[in-house]
């Protein structure tokens, strides 16, 4: 079998192959053929799905990516010729759209929340990821599948997932797990977390830093924030990239220990911090100059969202919900802890730490 063949395992499942490469006899012109099929399907389901937030105002393009690819996943068979593109989209597209993901940090908006409300951001990411890996841990759940939960729990949802792959040596049945859990716990998440302020007596910015804080996906903290008021949503955005900027420092986190765990050629170790994750630093540090045109800040913004839209599409096809139940209670009951832990620790910060009105 070719290396950019597909196969079927016992359970019917399409086994893709992590990338493509060519061979001596595989051109570039030949492999981009390859990649078509695919790479199409991704671009197509990204367009529809921003065209669906028009028919269903305030919902996010990343979770109707998601939704319309598991459900293609889970209704119909996926064409074998579109494997090796989906794979391409699902990582290339995705990094693409995480570097510039980075052009909507600015450090001098995230360092004006003030010291407690930083201090609420790191707790909640730092207190979820160990409670997750620990958690994990006791369930008897593999090293990688807990790597990912704890990454997407914790920072920001199915883009965190994706970018900690490589660093974690997950599989790709792992990964589905992982961002098929964020999509149903972070959805939960939207009604939850106003309705949990509001029971705490929180005025509208308190319980927009709660939502920052404690909701997965980015796209979901805007949904539930834009549905309390627009300052809840102005607080609740910078709170949760606030929590973004902890992604690269984990990710080089998690190379440098998986490369010390794991006895690899040196030849075959990824990079300590991956190329996409410099770019979405430097990216963060242009935008933090103040030089770059607001024109050019909505048009990157436009461009990250239809990237990771395509992207998230991809790993939608990946998502198989028999085995997602197939990969065991275990790893929904720690999604469900994982989630319960940032939104108490969330709770707790906000309470103490309310952001300044």
């Amino acid at each position: 079998m070719r290396n950019n063949d597909v196969s079927l395992d016992f359970t019917g499942k399409i086994t893709a192959p992590k990338a493509v490469e060519p061979g001596p006899d595989v051109g570039h012109a030949q492999q981009f053929r390859q990649l078509l099929p695919g790479l199409a399907a991704c671009i197509i389901g990204g367009a529809a799905s921003m065209a669906g937030t028009r028919l269903l105002p305030g919902a996010s393009p990343l979770l109707i990516a998601i939704l319309l690819g598991a459900l293609w996943r889970n209704a119909l068979p996926v064409p074998a010729a579109f494997h090796p593109g989906v794979g391409f989209s699902s990582k290339a597209l995705l990094r693409l759209g995480i570097v510039l993901l980075g052009l909507q940090l600015s450090l001098s908006t995230i360092l004006a929340l003030g010291p407690g409300v930083l201090l609420v951001v790191v707790l909640c990411v730092g207190l979820t990821f160990g409670a997750t890996l620990i958690i994990g841990g006791w369930l008897g759940i593999e090293l990688p599948q807990r790597l990912l939960i704890a990454a997407g729990f914790s920072i920001c949802g199915a883009a965190a997932v994706a970018a900690t792959e490589n660093a974690t040596r997950a599989k790709q049945e792992q990964v589905a797990t992982a961002i098929g859990l964020v999509v149903l716990f972070g959805t939960l998440m939207i009604p939850a977390a106003p309705a949990v302020g509001a029971l705490f007596g929180m005025d509208d910015e308190a319980i927009g830093m709660l939502i920052g804080a404690s909701i997965h996906e980015v796209a979901q903290v805007v949904a539930a924030g834009g549905a309390v008021s627009s300052s809840a949503l102005a607080v609740a955005v910078t709170v949760k990239l606030a929590r973004v900027v902890t992604l690269a420092p984990i990710v080089a986190g998690l190379s440098i220990y998986m490369r010390k765990k794991h006895a690899v050629a040196e030849s075959k170790k990824p990079p300590i911090v991956p190329l996409f994750v410099v770019g979405f630093m430097a990216a963060m540090l242009l935008r933090t100059t103040g030089t770059v045109p607001v024109p050019l800040l909505e048009a990157a913004q436009m461009a990250q969202t239809f990237l990771l839209a395509a992207a998230m599409f991809g790993l939608g096809l990946g998502v198989h919900i028999r085995g997602l139940m197939r990969s065991g209670s275990r790893s929904l009951v720690l999604a469900a802890v994982a989630t319960l832990v940032i939104l108490v620790v969330a709770v707790a910060g906000t309470l103490l730490f309310p952001p300044a009105g």
